[in-house]
């Protein structure tokens, strides 16, 4: 079975990648904030990382370890312990991620750095960290979060927008430079999920019913995606051996390519 390192692990799509994994019996170490800066929605922290894993252990072996994907030292001391718990990493799921919306001329320089920082730069962080462990893997995966946000521009959401494209251009580009490795690099293009990122911020007071009413309007499909979808996707990427440079979209056919 192989050994999955998941950023963003914690909560939400982390959440559903974890658990995807774990019920095909491999190996987990989620890796997420021990403790959240203020942002425009809750973030996760180290008593949140604690429930997922008393949530998920009985699914199969499951740990936990703090990071900040913006700290290379950080990413470091997450790749070690990941290593240390299962002897190796065989599958990296950056899928740390943060948005931030609103018109350009409004929004603040601090938070377009910190939307880079986490969704791009954490990326790079993350995966030269483990590179050397996915090297010695007889079958190493990289799967980024990436969004459908990354395949066409969104209004109110640039810096978001922006990230999502640099994170498909990014996967591109290691799945050619890491290809005479054998490490597979794919991202997952996530459509519209109830995560904290949509209920608590991008229609926040409008409530569950309203977000299911605008979905089931807009979504081809009729309905919105779920974390469980995007962790299923994530888990065939990561064990498809002979896919790799693809950018999956699972938004119901709302984007479609």
């Amino acid at each position: 079975m192989a050994s999955v390192l998941i950023t963003g692990g914690a909560r939400g799509i982390g959440k559903g990648i974890a658990t995807a994994f774990l019920q095909e019996g491999h190996h987990v170490m989620i890796a997420d904030l021990s403790s959240a800066r203020n942002w425009n929605y809750d973030l996760a922290t180290e008593d949140v990382m604690a429930e997922t894993v008393a949530e998920l252990k009985d699914f199969g072996d499951i740990r936990s370890v703090g990071l900040d994907v913006t700290d290379a030292a950080s990413c470091d001391k997450a790749v070690v312990a990941t290593i240390d718990a299962f002897s190796g990493i065989d599958i990296l799921c950056n899928n740390a991620g943060v948005l931030a919306s609103g018109p350009i001329e409004d929004m603040a320089e601090e938070d377009w750095d910190r939307v880079f920082d986490v969704n791009v730069k954490g990326i790079f962080n993350m995966t030269r960290s483990a590179l050397a462990a996915l090297r010695s893997s007889d079958s190493a995966a990289i799967v980024n979060t990436a969004s459908i946000a990354g395949k066409r521009g969104t209004p109110d959401l640039s810096a978001y927008t922006a990230s999502k494209f640099a994170v498909i251009g990014l996967t591109q580009s290691l799945a050619l430079e890491l290809a005479p490795a054998g490490i597979r690099v794919n991202a997952v293009c996530p459509g519209i999920i109830g995560t904290a990122m949509w209920l608590d911020h991008l229609m926040a007071d409008q409530g569950k019913a309203a977000f299911e009413e605008r979905m089931q309007q807009n979504i081809p499909l009729g309905r919105p995606q779920s974390e469980q979808d995007i962790g299923e996707a994530v888990r065939y990427l990561a064990t498809a051996e002979n896919v790799t440079g693809v950018s999956l979209s699972v938004s119901g056919g709302l984007v479609m390519d």
